[in-house]
């Protein structure tokens, strides 16, 4: 059995991709799918196939700094979210670095505005990858 690497229940992540650096997220195991807050956001076409583009405001202490992203749609999918409510949401795939680690996850497009951090990682982008240590944070940075 491969011993896995131990994050904490806060962490940064980078999503290179996205030209996303040390983005604060919150290590969710309760939400099956990672969600991340976007605005503006707009189905469009990118060499002839589905897509999205989308602002990330990845300071959240700086609103004024904004990051015009965008990526191929690799889903449309109904997500229930912690308060009870379904919605349709659109789904990406981009790699994700942690530390020396980087591996691809799917994210869910949102408005989370009314959250704390602007990311959630879900189980779905921990299983196989991290073990999670919730009394611990910024453990993958080390």
């Amino acid at each position: 059995m491969k011993q896995l690497p131990i994050i904490g229940h806060l962490e940064n992540i980078d999503l290179p991709e996205l030209a996303i650096s040390q983005l604060d997220v919150r290590v969710d195991t309760g939400a099956q799918t990672s969600s991340l807050h976007v605005d503006n956001l707009q189905r469009i076409t990118i060499d002839n196939k589905p897509a999205v583009a989308f602002d990330i405001h990845p300071e959240i202490h700086n609103v004024e700094h904004v990051v015009r992203c965008q990526a191929v749609l690799h889903d449309v999918r109904k997500i229930k979210s912690s308060n009870g409510q379904s919605e349709q949401r659109y789904v990406i795939k981009t790699p994700a670095k942690l530390g020396d680690k980087t591996w691809e996850i799917e994210i869910t497009l949102t408005d989370r505005s009314d959250m704390t951090y602007l990311m959630l990682l879900g189980r779905q982008a921990l299983k196989g990858e991290f073990l999670v240590d919730v009394s611990q944070t910024f453990m993958g940075n080390d």
